[in-house]
């Protein structure tokens, strides 16, 4: 029997049929089934699979971690700003990033639809998976093929929720597909309610799904490792600090329980050796995730698998959306392809140290010429870098294309070792050796490896922490991590506040940034950038055969970043978005407004 599968998610009618994208990467090259009933979907291993296939589709694409969720939302924070300028307010992705979201945002229904899809796809395999004869009765293969199926449509559709409360705090939740529900009008969940269900969820997902070395599985597919570290992360979120209905932030009493459950995660992961630091930061991203190669030292547990078909569906604008633009016409031109959308802040640069390696991955102050050399930007225009188009292979460095096929890391060892040491350091009211050794190779690996350079790592609780936090803010940057860390732990008000003061004292050009030079020289016509004079010192005269750029102008950094940056934060308001228009004047049970 052919069964129409339909969703109703605060009054939006969505086709659930089964089906999904192929994909450049291994495992989401099978081809989908679409539009079949249940009974023929679950009936045997290979269209459950493709079942499967159908869950996973929903991560990718315009509404997904194809830019929406990975380059709209987590900003602004106190690393990036996301695209500011005019025209602001626009209604859209501007005054998401700045804080002025309205419900009416046209940038918010498409996401929020499209998590619920994920949602209702994975409930169709959890209510069916188990209940397929082979589950219980088939080979010994079947049954273990079977089982893993079952445990990753459970982790996906805890991916799913915790993109949706992170974002809107209490939502409608519902754990069985839409044609076991008589009412389709769900009210609001306790996003803590929410919670529980999903860490739970996924301790019986993780010993149901492999480890990256017992199978073939690559890092497009979870595996048993990612599922713990997304326990781990869920856990710490549970245990941190979200805004509530009466508008203040708070975290329950029992947040030590959930710490607990992230140190445990991370612990059975780091003691096996299938996930390690690659150690070099920068081929993780150059080598790795835009050579669209999987990271061979299992350092990206798990990333969004993304189409490469130029399809706003399944595929993503890494690459196109955010970092340097590639000129067309001959300099000094300025026709370029490319989008240049993100920001780097220049206190985001200046926090790190010069020796710090991540620096140069992950902030790129330039543009590429039509010759391929590069084009040095000022220190108000800098560029995020980690996703750059130029360092893709093939190269697309004078495609005009939007879609490149690069996939979204989610999570990532150096995540599970900061998790380790940030729940070890809130258990133990300091860290332990262990966790002075997990933040220390993260930091070290930082460096290059040369472990002298990075500094003394402090012994006590609150210095701890706060090397955490920096830490995380080296690391992570332009990875959609930031703004989220900074919620948990209630710090996203007094991070803005603190960017913007001293953007203030750079503008200023007073201490610690009074020495800044106003210009930095470069060799021209280079394919890397060479520069002359130090990023940390007034300007000297301009050698012999540079060329130069405006680094440090007081009214550019005042007309272009203080005049948007989180011009519209509203503490104990801003920390979530308000729920699109239309689904609140579809769903009386929800409530009006609550948040954003």
């Amino acid at each position: 029997m052919k069964t129409n599968l339909k969703l109703i998610i605060g009054g939006i009618f969505i086709t659930a049929s089964i089906f999904t994208i192929s994909s450049c990467k291994k495992f989401l090259e099978v081809e989908p089934i679409s539009s079949f009933g249940n009974d023929y979907v679950f009936s045997n291993v290979t269209n459950a699979q493709k079942a499967l296939l159908g869950v996973y589709s929903s991560l990718g694409g315009d509404q997904g971690y194809g830019i929406r969720l990975s380059m709209y939302y987590p900003y602004d924070n106190d690393e990036m700003m996301g695209q500011g300028g005019t025209p602001y307010p626009d209604n859209e992705r501007r005054d998401i990033a700045h804080f002025n979201v309205q419900p009416a945002n046209t940038q918010l229904a498409g996401p929020f639809n499209q998590l619920y899809v994920g949602i209702e796809r994975a409930n169709i395999c959890i209510d069916n998976i188990p209940k397929m004869d082979a589950y219980t009765n088939g080979s010994t293969a079947d049954q273990k093929e079977l089982k893993r199926l079952y445990g990753e449509a459970l982790a996906l559709r805890a991916q799913f929720y915790f993109e949706v409360i992170r974002n809107w705090g209490d939502v409608p939740a519902q754990f069985t597909s839409s044609i076991n529900v008589s009412d389709p009008y769900n009210s609001r969940t306790d996003r803590d309610t929410i919670y529980n269900h999903i860490i739970r969820d996924l301790a019986v997902a993780a010993p149901l799904v492999p480890w990256r070395t017992e199978s073939s599985v690559t890092s497009d597919r979870l595996s048993q490792g990612a599922i713990r570290a997304l326990r781990a992360r869920y856990a710490l979120f549970r245990g941190g600090y979200s805004l509530r209905q009466d508008k203040t932030m708070k975290r329950n009493a029992d947040y030590k329980t959930f710490y607990q459950i992230a140190k445990d995660e991370c612990a059975i992961i780091m003691a096996r050796a299938d996930h390690k630091l690659n150690p070099s930061f920068q081929s993780v991203f150059k080598d790795g995730v835009n050579a669209h190669k999987f990271e061979a030292n299992g350092e990206v547990l798990w990333e969004v698998g993304m189409t490469g078909g130029s399809s706003g569906v399944g595929d993503s604008k890494l690459g196109y959306y955010n970092g340097p633009r590639q000129f067309t016409v001959a300099t000094p031109g300025t026709t370029a392809v490319g989008n240049a959308a993100l920001t780097i802040l220049p206190t985001y640069f200046y926090a790190f140290d010069a020796n710090d390696k991540r620096r140069d991955v992950t902030c790129a102050p330039y543009d590429n010429n039509l010759d391929l050399t590069l084009r040095p930007r000022s220190m108000v225009t800098m560029l995020d870098g980690k996703f750059r188009r130029d360092w893709q292979s093939p190269s697309v460095l004078t495609s005009a294309a939007q879609y490149f096929g690069v996939n979204w890391p989610v999570i990532r060892f150096s995540d599970v070792l900061l998790m380790f040491a940030e729940a070890d350091n809130e258990l133990s009211s300091g860290p332990t050796a262990a966790a002075k050794s997990a933040f220390e190779q993260v930091r070290t690996r930082g460096f290059g490896g040369t472990a002298s350079l990075i500094g003394t790592t402090p012994s006590d609780y609150t210095g701890f922490f706060n090397a955490l936090v920096k830490e995380r803010q080296f690391e992570f940057g332009g990875e959609g991590i930031r703004k989220y860390d900074l919620i948990r732990w209630n710090m996203l008000a007094s991070k803005i506040a603190e960017t913007k003061a001293n953007l203030a004292l750079m503008a200023a050009k007073a201490a610690p940034y009074a020495t800044l030079p106003a210009t930095m020289y470069y060799t021209p016509n280079q394919t890397t950038v060479v520069w002359l004079n130090s990023f940390y010192t007034a300007s000297p005269a301009a050698p012999t055969g540079s060329a130069s750029v405006a680094w440090v102008n007081a009214a550019t950094i005042n007309s272009t970043l203080l005049a948007y940056y989180a011009v519209a934060f509203t503490p104990n308001k801003s920390e979530l978005l308000p729920l699109p228009q239309t689904v609140i004047d579809a769903n009386p049970k929800l409530g009006g407004q609550w948040y954003g």
